[in-house]
């Protein structure tokens, strides 16, 4: 039997009407001033200053896929530094992507923030190649590969459990394991979220669509812990109300500056699965510019969430991997050269629609 909260049902339907062919989900001036004030990259060059820049009407307008609370902050930051005005349109990054898609060539947006690579890829055809010294900052791996979006943190799938109901002798080395009978009914998951979906879609990849199939059927049949969120699987595994679940890693130290704990001191601690197992995947949050660009503005936004002052916001506020050199991860996390991932192409991750359709086949959503 699979357990689920009512509004998990609701979200799904959300979900479906927005058309997406795509994707789904849970959740700038002139050059000088901005070369001046929007920081730079690790090598002290901004993109906006190689692109030769324009005299900007001081306004980006950004439809963001990520959650206010989180990112407000850093683009307060950003036109504190700058004097560019960011206008924001927020809601869930599926939400964000199938606008852009209606909207097409007629969209205002002159950016966009997505919480994954499935959806910045759902929409390419809209994106604008950035600058190459944009793209240099960030490892060809966490960027599209024609150049129109880029990574700015990075978000590792994890196992999280609590050390009190499971040894870590008993932690599974694959994700495939999670569908054995000593499993059952102690795993959380939360099929709504684009972070599940996008991992499920890494496992068509790499594994194709028989073996994705199968194991959301068998994880389906093995009575899983349906939540809406992440973050409510965290907090139900450190309470012990769940033993495990497959989550993204910067959940769990949200967790712990709510407690204002230290994120060891919780009953709830992180399983990074090895040897390139498709539950290690390294997704990204990513920004790209959106149709023909009037002037430099949405690039100097980029230039400074890509700078020291934005990947700093990013590892001391909401946990996740910085993408330049230079930037340590949060205290405690292994460094991600070190994190054995999988051998897969973040552009491949678009096809979230038959991933959702997948997904709902087996009563999980």
């Amino acid at each position: 039997m699979i357990r689920r909260s009512t509004r998990t049902l609701t979200l799904v339907a959300a979900t479906f009407t927005l058309g997406l062919t795509a994707c789904a989900d849970d959740g700038s001036q002139d050059t000088g001033s901005t070369e001046e004030t929007a920081g730079s990259g690790s090598d002290g060059a901004t993109s906006t200053e190689a692109a030769g820049g324009t005299d900007g009407d001081g306004t980006v307008t950004l439809y963001s896929g990520r959650n206010e609370d989180l990112v407000q902050p850093v683009l307060d930051q950003f036109t504190s530094e700058t004097g560019i005005e960011v206008e924001v349109r927020y809601a869930g990054t599926a939400e964000m992507a199938a606008q852009l898609l209606e909207e097409g060539d007629n969209s205002p947006a002159e950016a966009f923030l997505a919480q994954d690579a499935g959806a910045l890829g759902a929409v390419g055809d809209l994106l604008q190649p950035l600058p190459q010294e944009t793209l240099d900052l960030v490892s060809d791996t966490y960027e599209s590969a024609d150049g129109t979006w880029v990574g700015l943190t990075g978000r590792s799938r994890v196992l999280v459990y609590n050390k009190d109901a499971v040894a870590e002798s008993e932690l599974p080395d694959s994700v495939a394991e999670l569908t054995g009978e000593e499993w059952q009914g102690r795993v959380g998951l939360a099929p709504t979220n684009a972070s599940f979906q996008s991992f499920v879609t890494a496992m068509r990849v790499l594994e194709g669509d028989d073996v994705a199939r199968q194991w959301l059927a068998d994880m389906a049949a093995n009575d899983p812990e349906i939540r809406e969120r992440n973050g409510v699987i965290v907090a139900d595994v450190d309470a012990g109300a769940i033993d495990t679940g497959l989550v993204n890693h910067y959940y769990l130290y949200e967790l712990a500056d709510e407690r204002g704990v230290a994120p060891e001191e919780l009953s709830a601690a992180l399983h990074f699965f090895p040897s390139g197992d498709t539950g290690a995947l390294v997704n990204i949050s990513g920004i790209g510019l959106v149709g023909e660009q009037a002037d430099g503005d949405a690039q100097a936004l980029v230039d400074y969430l890509l700078s020291e002052a934005g990947q700093t916001y990013f590892v001391e506020n909401t946990y996740e991997y910085p993408m330049i050199e230079g930037i340590e991860p949060p205290a405690g996390l292994p460094a991600l050269d070190e994190l054995e991932t999988p051998d897969i192409d973040l552009n491949d991750l678009e096809d979230l629609q038959t991933t959702i359709e997948m997904i709902t086949e087996a009563g999980l959503l």
